[in-house]
């Protein structure tokens, strides 16, 4: 009997730890989303498509960001080379609801909601899928705390394992190395449904930049597809901070034109 009681405890004690790490997980991708970011930001941006072979194009890009409730809205205008130019491209995040995406296309003139269902294509050629350029809500997964510190790239990071709770989810799971110091994700493998590594997402340098707040952002980061071999890396040049947008760049009206 005494046996079978030390044997029960052993149990207890094993899933009470493995309850604790997973609400660790989950506290921090929490972390991660609630995060301190600008109620509104202005960048350019230097875009990079390197494929297999090491050939590159490099894109010119224009963004506007702001920050409401803590809900991300974002337009992205093209400025060259010519194959692109005037592409123009705007998200609203939901909370608990799908993203609402627009992207007006000047060789047909028109500006056209991508749905739901096109998440996983290619955002304008790029390695990034329409649901990439989205932030995930932390409840739209489980979290596994893998390790609790590992050097990645000289980030001190926990590493977190997530896996969609929709299965038709384009990744199987994600894993990723959060810094400790900024709760930025560094680096993030996903996997695809084959339990392949499909893509990597570097953050290449962070730094600071001061508003009504002190922020932490990433003015680098690198997309490789490890598939194809294909790699899109993005650049911030210059960004601005706090400085209040006009409502009307986040709307379609402004896609269609380019102007408020």
């Amino acid at each position: 009997m005494k046996l079978k009681k030390i044997f029960t405890a052993i149990g207890m004690a094993a899933a009470l730890c493995s309850y604790a790490a997973a609400a660790d997980a989950t506290d921090i991708m929490r972390q991660v989303y609630d995060r301190k970011k600008p109620n509104f930001t202005k960048a350019a941006l230097q875009m990079t498509l390197t494929d297999k072979n090491g050939t590159k194009e490099t894109r010119n890009v224009g963004e506007y960001g702001r920050c409401r409730d803590n809900l991300m809205d974002m337009v992205m205008i093209f400025f060259s080379p010519a194959a692109v130019k005037d592409t123009r491209f705007l998200q609203k995040e939901n909370k608990n609801a799908d993203d609402d995406k627009w992207i007006y296309l000047p060789a047909l003139r028109s500006t056209r909601r991508v749905a739901s269902s096109e998440g996983d294509k290619s955002f304008v050629g790029t390695d990034f899928t329409y649901d990439d350029m989205s932030t995930r809500e932390v409840e739209e997964d489980t979290h596994e705390l893998l390790k609790e510190s590992e050097t990645k790239n000289g980030f001190d990071c926990y590493v977190v394992k997530s896996v969609p709770l929709d299965k038709n989810n384009q990744y199987l799971y994600r894993i990723s190395w959060v810094d400790k110091k900024t709760m930025i994700p560094v680096y993030i493998e996903m996997y695809d449904k084959k339990e392949k590594l499909q893509k990597i997402n570097t953050i290449k340098s962070i730094e600071e930049r001061t508003g009504d707040k002190t922020y932490n952002i990433p003015m680098e980061m690198q997309m490789d597809n490890v598939q194809t071999g294909h790699s899109t890396t993005l650049k911030i040049l210059n960004i601005e901070v706090d400085k209040p947008l006009v409502e009307g760049y986040f709307s379609p009206n402004f896609l269609n034109t380019g102007r408020l």
